[in-house]
């Protein structure tokens, strides 16, 4: 007894002791009491502190009103394309050889369906649907719920009083159903063609996805389908007081959930506030904007500086970069579906740094893309979209389908606004110009480099970064055995 009361008393001493003057106040009043504007400083703290906080939730939200300003459309309307997205369209890192299809829905109402169709000998889906927060709910397709099989998604609302069953219940109808904590649910289909299918066989392939509420299942209404194919759908979040319209959309929408009813009590000051009118003052708004610019500034800098959102792919036995190629650097959350959340802490600032430039994660990240993020060139300089550079992509890049390579600006995160060209890939074989080893060169710049215009791809001028997609790795591990070489710069 005598040793564990020692043991005790030593392990209580380990415990830091602060020294602690209490006539030392550091003269706090008075210089409190100095500081000049500080409802309109708090003002600012709180708009870049939410606007961080609500990252992800913003970039959902404006699917639903980029379908509401651009289409005309609502809740439940699947909107599609009938060829890949080309510079006029406004999305979060988005690629240049799919046609998508996307929609947004609530529970609000009530349980709500998705039918996701069966693959078929032409066309079968891959992507996920989301919560509000971009947190994925599950996968559809091969690699999802359905397993290609087409299946009835079936969306809980947060507090489902089992109205229509219980989950059980409603299982053994057929439906795959998912408990949510959210309203609102968006989702982004890509279409995988095979057997010599056409981005328009992809188009009417989402005429087949149907969206309805439980309660109407036994006569779904008519799903309207909204051709996006030449309108300048605009999805992109922006940095000013509108990032904050966006907010209050969100909490008018959805009910608040525990991790985020202390955000919902800052944002007060900011004149958002639950079941009230937004309508912010001309102060609020300055302040919004002050604020929201240190958050894009914050955001930003996670997203450039090393191993903070993005990681070298390729080290030396002692840790040092071999290449300024980067992956996606998401640690754990790739494994647990992308909550950013663990038990300690909701982890705000990953996930705001991702979210800023991505969208729809999967719930099961799987090996049937992988993406290499191109920041610097071989000389460990930032790309300058004024400069002209050179990519040598090998022969035996591992694919089994294709490589894709697209510039992005810096700013917005979207394709170069006006580009006639947003990337290049294997499937433009047919009219690059090969090396004689198999390999292509391809060129970056504001103006193509004579004689290599099918080569090139332009920047616009901007500052810009690059991804690079391997469709279907040949394996897991390709990365063991083939480099990808440096951006060269050639000209300034």
């Amino acid at each position: 007894m005598k040793k564990l009361l020692l043991a005790s008393l030593l392990a209580i001493s380990t415990v830091p002791v602060y020294s602690q003057s209490f006539d030392d106040t550091d003269d706090i009043l008075n210089r409190a009491s100095q500081i000049e504007n500080l409802e309109y400083k708090m003002m600012v703290q709180r708009a870049t502190q939410t606007a961080i906080h609500y990252m992800p939730a913003v970039t959902q939200i404006d699917f639903l009103k980029a379908t509401r300003r651009d289409l005309n459309g609502d809740f439940n309307d699947v909107v599609y394309v009938n060829e890949p997205f080309g510079s006029e369209k406004g999305f979060l890192t988005a690629n240049d050889t799919t046609a998508y299809a996307w929609a947004t829905t609530t529970s609000k109402n009530g349980p709500v369906v998705i039918e996701v169709p069966a693959a078929t000998d032409k066309v079968n889906y891959f992507g996920s649907v989301v919560n509000q927060w971009e947190v994925p709910i599950t996968d559809v397709g091969y690699k999802g719920a359905d397993e290609g099989k087409g299946g009835k998604y079936l969306f809980l609302p947060p507090g489902y009083d089992n109205e229509f069953g219980t989950k059980q219940e409603l299982e053994s109808q057929g439906y795959l159903v998912f408990e949510t904590d959210t309203y609102l649910y968006g989702f982004s289909f890509r279409p995988s063609l095979t057997n010599g299918a056409t981005d328009l066989d992809a188009g009417n392939y989402a005429k087949k996805i149907k969206i309805y509420n439980l309660a109407e299942s036994n006569n779904p209404p008519k799903t309207d389908y909204l051709d996006a194919t030449d309108v300048a759908y605009d999805s992109l979040p922006y940095y000013n007081e509108t990032f904050f319209q966006d907010i209050d959309d969100v909490i008018q929408e959805n009910p608040v959930r525990t991790q985020d009813k202390a955000m919902v009590s800052l944002l007060k000051d900011l004149g958002i506030e639950k079941g009230k009118k937004f309508d912010p003052s001309e102060e609020q708004k300055k302040a919004m904007r002050e604020g929201v610019l240190m958050a894009y500034a914050h955001m930003q800098s996670k997203f450039v500086e090393p191993d903070q959102t993005v990681s070298a792919l390729w080290k030396d036995e002692n840790g040092k970069p071999l290449s300024q190629w980067s992956f996606w650097n998401f640690g754990p959350q790739a494994q647990l579906g992308f909550p950013f959340v663990d038990e300690d802490e909701v982890l705000v600032d990953k996930r705001a740094a991702s979210y800023f430039y991505v969208t729809y994660l999967p719930k099961q990240l799987g090996g049937s893309t992988f993406y290499l993020t191109g920041l610097r060139d071989s000389e460990g300089e930032m790309l300058d979209g004024k400069a002209t550079y050179k990519l040598n992509v090998p022969a035996d890049t591992p694919v089994e389908d294709f490589w894709s390579a697209i510039v992005y600006n810096m700013e917005t995160k979207n394709f170069v606004k006006g580009a006639d060209r947003v990337g290049l890939s294997s499937r433009n074989a047919d009219t690059m110009k090969k090396n004689p080893d198999g390999s292509y060169d391809l060129y970056f710049g504001p103006e193509a480099p004579k004689g290599q215009e099918e080569n090139w791809v332009p920047t616009g001028g901007e500052d810009y970064f690059l991804l690079f997609r391997l469709y279907r790795p040949t394996s897991k591990t390709f990365f063991k055995n083939w480099m990808l070489e440096d951006m060269e710069k050639i000209s300034d």
